[in-house]
């Protein structure tokens, strides 16, 4: 049994598993550890991953990557119309105002949304995981940025659900560093004590991430965090700004027009960035025919570097500080910093984090695997077939979020309207109920209250129906419950009402009874024959007095019909409409889309392999038909084969080059039905000889053990004389078989076929010697030597016969004593 993590990053995502040996990275088919968030379509199939950025240059229109900062955005958004200008490939307006690309592909129009895209990485990701697991995939964690909104949050889901993922939990990517660092600590405080205070700071592709969080033993809880919008892609925009402006000054290039050349100074930023972070000399910059046939070259160094990203640097410093005064910690309250992600190695961001908080910051954790492995933990905890060390985790709520209803009613506690329902950092998951006096159907909208990194701050909108006015036309009592579950989501997770109803049922009632008279009556009827003296007389009636006292507080109880009041709970019908989640209807539909796409690939693929299949044995074939398989065919077969494998690679890369995976079965087939009885006779060549040899000296050694035991050899005295013979008629036939076969193939010329096979020798040589061997290899049977003889002594008792009794426990006892019958005397 393995859970499973996703780190899924804007540039590369990682894969992590949590097994009975612990936590691991999964390596992809290219045995890289890091696989990059790219998607390309081809002629007929996509390519994700590796294969997909690798084949960007040639591929530019058709390779996508940075979708992930467009999901659950509109394409009217500001922040899309930003990641627009740093993507080659064409963005268009969907119908529905969302951000698709169009392609032409299979020879049909295809529009796929951001969220198609992500389905498409997400389904790579997982058969890569499947394929190092050797098991199915299906129950995962993603991390998500912890800026990640409500609409966003969704849509990410949705991307999930196309894929054929169950996702557990999105898990914000700090509190996945967290989980990761803290579940193995053995040294955190109990409960009872003061809590270790530690900040961790992930420095993305995208972003910044800051979070403060606490740790007791078996506990970690989130406190405040903050994030900012500069990471490792503007430092090497940066990067690639210079050189923009050096390469026009100098060589006349305009590089922002062509963007190819875009790409390959971004790439080349990106290298020289990583060779900043850990030297400090001047780095040189040469790319080859960058453009216009022309070779560029540039020089940089730290200083220049930290001067072009210095805005940025004050950017995250600001961050860095919001993050402290959110959580309330004093600088002597921090145990430690925690820095990852791939911004990390820069040396002007350690130093931030060392101003800012006063300490050095650590580097013990993973900085690219960190947050896979934390999600991976989470995975291994939330999962019911895994046991995990007890340890939980309280995540936080980054934007505080209201409830806005209609002016008809009111909500105990607060003002008509609205109501903050869940401040900033509030503890995820939560559930609370509210109180709402209602009359008829209504509805109530979750917003953020503060600005969010979001176009607009409506979530969604959420209506209670079946809610009836009361008998006499009063409000209902309607009790609405809202959630932020653990993914981050918000919603109206049930709605009910209080009802009173009046209902007549029988209760019983106590009534009582005078049995004093009664009993009086009976006993002057029956007087007391044995009543004694007077006071003995006196004294039974005193008692009977007493008895009927008793029996006047006698009560009976008897049913009677009364009107009762009862309150029944009602559900009541909850319907949303949420902003960025797809509807049923349509998540269906795209789910069927990509299933299509992904059985597509897989065809392709399979029909690729059948190609290079051909493409491979003619290569082989050919190869060796003038060389080692030259004297195994005729010279007439051998020219005619040749001119058929030159007909099969010529039709290979013409009518065959997109021939269906069958044309190539059939087409190899064909090909192996004259070359593989070829190959045999070699194969034949060579084996033969040992399998015969091997095969006569068993017949030898057969025969020699026969004949000693016919001369009498004392080694072979114990075996049975029929069995013997037995062995040397086998030999006989085997020798006649042999002999037989060795003759034939004395006749036979290198292009002929054997009419025996060496494994056919080896077979009759290992059944023959099975049968001899369990002969001739009898061991002896095991002779006993008699038992030693003691010499008799002199005893005056000798002459007394012995005790022959039958008797078990006589015999028992008897066997304690000497033989002799003497005792020892201590």
């Amino acid at each position: 049994m393995s859970v499973i993590g996703f780190d899924f990053g804007n540039d590369t995502c990682y894969i992590s598993v949590a097994r009975q040996g612990g936590i691991e990275t999964v390596a992809n088919d290219y045995s890289l550890r890091a696989t990059p968030s790219y998607v390309a379509f081809g002629e007929k199939s996509r390519t994700m991953g590796v294969a997909a950025k690798s084949g960007q240059m040639t591929n530019v229109k058709r390779t996508y990557f940075g979708f992930k900062r467009l999901l659950g955005r509109k394409f009217d958004d500001p922040h899309v119309a930003a990641e627009l200008s740093r993507m080659p490939f064409d963005v268009s307006r969907s119908d529905d105002g969302g951000v698709v690309v169009r392609l032409d592909y299979l020879g049909k129009e295809k529009i796929l949304s951001a969220e198609q895209l992500t389905a498409g990485l997400f389904t790579k990701l997982k058969d890569t995981a499947e394929s190092a697991l050797s098991t199915k995939i299906v129950d995962v964690v993603i991390s998500v940025p912890s800026y990640f909104t409500d609409p966003e949050r969704r849509a990410l889901l949705d991307s999930a659900k196309m894929s054929g993922l169950n996702v557990l939990k999105l898990m914000n990517d700090t509190t996945a560093t967290a989980l990761a660092y803290g579940i193995y600590k053995q040294d955190l405080p109990e409960p009872d004590k003061p809590s270790r205070n530690v900040i961790f700071v992930d420095v993305g592709h995208i972003g910044t991430q800051v979070s403060a969080c606490s740790f007791h033993k078996g506990k970690l809880t989130m406190l405040a965090c903050a994030s900012n919008a500069a990471g490792g892609r503007n430092f090497d925009e940066a990067i690639c700004r210079y050189f923009m402006q050096d390469f026009q000054e100098r060589y006349k290039l305009n590089v922002a027009s062509n963007k190819k050349a875009s790409l390959k100074l971004m790439t080349e930023a990106e290298k020289l960035k990583k060779l900043m972070s850990a030297n400090q000399n001047k780095l040189p910059i040469n790319i080859e025919c960058f453009m216009d046939d022309k070779d560029v070259k540039g020089h940089m160094d730290r200083t220049m570097f930290e001067e072009l990203i210095a805005g940025d640097l004050v950017t995250i410093e600001g961050t860095l500080r919001a993050c402290l005064e959110a959580s309330k910690l004093k600088l002597e309250d921090i145990y430690s910093v925690e820095i990852v992600g791939g911004g990390s190695r820069i040396p002007s961001i350690k130093g931030l984090l060392e101003k800012v908080y006063g300490k050095v910051p650590s580097t013990t954790l993973n900085a690219d695997e960190s947050v896979s492995r934390g999600c991976a933990l989470q995975c291994a905890i939330l999962s019911p077939t895994f046991k995990v060390r007890e340890f939980s985790v309280t995540d936080i709520q980054p934007y505080p979020i209201k409830l806005v209803w209609d002016n008809s009613g009111s909500v105990e506690g607060a003002g008509p309207g609205e109501m903050e329902v869940f401040p900033a950092f509030h503890a995820v998951p939560f559930s609370k109920m509210l109180t709402f006096y209602k009359s008829d159907t209504f509805q109530v909208a979750g917003e953020y209250v503060s600005d969010v990194p979001y176009p607009g701050r409506h979530i969604g909108l959420f209506e209670v129906g079946d809610v009836k006015p009361t008998e006499d036309g009063g409000n209902q009592k309607v009790k609405v419950k809202v959630r932020i579950n653990p993914s981050g989501l918000f919603g109206v997770s049930s709605a009910s009402l209080l009802e009173k109803h009046e209902v007549e049922e029988e209760v019983p009632v106590e009534m009582e009874i005078d049995e004093t008279k009664t009993t009086e009556e009976n006993k002057e009827q029956i007087p007391d024959p044995n009543s004694g003296t007077e006071e003995q007389t006196k004294g039974q009636d005193k008692m009977d007095t007493n008895e009927g006292s008793k029996t006047d507080e006698k009560k009976e109880v008897k049913m009677e019909k009364r009107k009762k009041i009862v309150n029944k709970t009602i559900d009541l019908p909850v319907s949303s409409r949420i902003l960025g989640q797809l509807s049923s209807e349509k998540l269906r539909e795209k789910t069927t889309e990509e299933m299509s796409l992904a059985y597509q690939d897989r065809n392709e693929a399979d029909r690729l392999t059948a190609k290079n299949s051909v493409e491979e044995y003619i290569y082989e074939i050919r190869g060796k038909l003038c060389d080692e398989l030259e004297d195994f065919m005729i010279e007439e077969d051998r020219n005619k084969y040749t001119l058929e494998l030159e007909d099969a690679e010529n039709w290979l890369y013409e009518d065959g080059e997109y021939a269906e995976k069958e044309a190539y079965i059939e087409k190899i087939n064909l090909l192996k039905s004259k070359g593989e009885p070829v190959k045999r006779r070699l194969f034949e060549f060579q084996e033969r000889p040992n399998a015969i040899n091997q095969f006569g000296q068993c017949l030898q050694l057969a025969q020699k053990a026969v004949d000693s035991f016919k001369a009498g050899d004392e080694k072979f005295s114990h075996l049975d004389i029929a069995e013997v013979e037995k062995v040397q008629k086998a030999i006989g036939e085997k020798q006649d078989w042999f002999n037989r076969m060795c003759a034939e193939l004395q006749k036979l010329s290198k292009t002929g076929d054997p009419p025996v096979l060496a494994s056919q020798f080896v077979q009759e040589k290992e059944s023959f010697w099975h049968m001899a061997s369990n002969i001739l290899n009898k061991p002896k049977p095991k002779v006993e030597p008699p038992p030693p003889q003691s010499p008799p002594k002199e005893n005056k008792e000798s002459s007394k016969p012995e005790n022959t009794s039958s008797d078990a426990n006589d015999s028992k006892s008897d066997s304690s004593k000497p033989v002799n019958g003497e005792m020892d005397v201590d």
